[in-house]
């Protein structure tokens, strides 16, 4: 009952905006069943499934705003919520930034539901732990990994006669495997939004490999460094970087897109020409929602082209008060690249470090986005386009401003997973000169 077809998802939205007294009023549907399996020590420890519907009112008087949610939808329970958010906006002191709801919009549906990944029951999820324990157990390795997989829907409707309903699915797949004697270790990772694509049995092998081969590491000095970073790793910088990609914080000169003397620097040159990134909701494989959370439209737009900053995110007030152009916050990002595998990277490569997954990352300085973060899960030292050996694993400071300024050259994308569940990432594999490496982890 977690995902409402569109004429009951309707039905309920009508009766909620007919209810309210107040100025505007926005109802919003979301629903969602989510699964889930995990496995350590080579043995499922949990698995469960939840489902759950959730509505929510935001109501306004004038620049009061008032919000209530409810997750029951008998007649009686839409009033009641209704009435809550009312109550509420007229506690509430005025919003100078308040923007009304947007007026009645188009909505090109976009690919983000699959069949497949929303009949995803429990055998499935128990085949994806065995798929992931029995190579190793075979191989005396040691698998820990985690599969959740959702299928949900949204809808809203606001006195304006705006209106958007969509389904969407999606899965994520992670897995650790170490040696007995924890001196190696591999990690894999899977996002997908339809699990036709996905094969637990051929990933784990990728982890199993790492782990094997990382387990004899030797140290290597510190230093400036070539890279290659694989899209997992490489996207764990670059989320941070779009973190500052707000416009207002830019123009208020408290980003690394701020300009000096006052504004930011849109149509700059900011990367180096091999970067170009945009959004397009109705990407191939990494479709979005065809709206933002207020409603707007999406469509595609081109964030960074030839190393150019080409869009940042301006909310609604910050677009009307610098008199732009209304336009969706950024949902996906989508990173061009080329068509060489990791593994054709590391053959083209003289000397340098692979880089299997950054980890526990953190903000070291917001002006420049200077990040310190480690490098886990299989790090190797590369010479004359071959892995030679294992190395110990680094604690980085860089910054993802000065990374996009030095690369060598760009592999195949492929979607990752992003900050959040529904705005995916597609990265390609990066090979990066003068990546800093500041000391030594005893971590594996």
């Amino acid at each position: 009952m977690s995902i409402l077809s569109e004429a009951q998802a309707k039905a309920i939205l009508t009766k909620v905006v007919g209810f309210s007294k107040a100025d505007e009023c926005t109802a919003q549907l979301t629903g969602a069943i989510r699964g889930n399996v995990r496995f350590a020590r080579n043995d499922v420890s949990t698995a469960g499934i939840t489902d759950n519907i959730e509505l929510a009112v935001q109501v306004a008087f004038g620049k009061r705003i008032g919000t209530a949610t409810i997750n029951q939808f008998d007649d009686a329970a839409l009033e009641r919520v209704v009435r809550r958010a009312e109550e509420l906006a007229k506690l509430a002191p005025e919003n100078p930034e308040f923007m009304p709801a947007v007026t009645k919009q188009t909505y090109k549906p976009t690919d983000t539901f699959s069949a497949s990944t929303a009949g995803i029951d429990a055998n499935y999820r128990a085949k994806v732990a065995t798929d992931s324990i029995g190579p190793c157990r075979a191989e005396k390795l040691i698998a820990a990994g985690y599969l959740e997989d959702q299928a949900g829907f949204v809808a809203f409707l606001n006195s304006k006669g705006n209106y958007g309903y969509q389904t969407s699915t999606s899965a994520d797949y992670t897995c650790t495997v170490r040696t007995e004697d924890g001196r190696g270790s591999g990690w894999v990772g899977h996002n997908v939004q339809d699990v036709a694509t996905f094969s637990a049995g051929e990933d784990i092998r990728v982890a199993m490999r790492k782990a094997s081969a990382s387990a004899e590491a030797k140290a290597l000095e510190p230093g400036k460094y070539t890279v290659i970073l694989e899209p997992a790793a490489a996207a764990g910088l670059i989320q941070f970087m779009f973190f500052f990609f707000d416009a207002r914080s830019a123009d208020e000169g408290r980003s690394f897109l701020s300009k000096k003397g006052g504004g930011n620097k849109l149509g700059e040159q900011v990367y180096g020409p091999q970067v170009t990134m945009f959004t397009d909701p109705a990407y191939p494989g990494a479709a979005v929602l065809p709206w933002d959370e207020d409603g707007v439209p999406r469509a595609k737009l081109p964030i960074i082209q030839n190393g150019k900053l080409m869009n940042m995110n301006y909310s609604r007030f910050w677009a009307q008060k610098q008199g732009k152009a209304q336009q969706a916050q950024f949902g996906n990002i989508i990173m061009e690249g080329g068509t060489k595998s990791t593994a054709d990277l590391v053959r083209t490569t003289e000397r340098g470090i692979l880089v299997s997954r950054t980890w526990y990352i953190r903000m070291v300085d917001p002006q420049t986005v200077l990040l310190t973060g480690l490098t886990r899960d299989g790090t190797f030292y590369i010479e004359n386009g071959q892995i030679k050996y294992p190395v110990k694993n680094f604690r980085f400071n860089e910054s993802p401003v000065i990374m996009l300024n030095n690369v060598e050259e760009l592999g195949k994308p492929v979607r990752v997973k992003g900050d959040e569940a529904d705005s995916p990432m597609v990265i390609p594999p990066m090979k990066l000169r003068d990546f800093t490496f500041t000391s030594l982890s005893d971590a594996v």
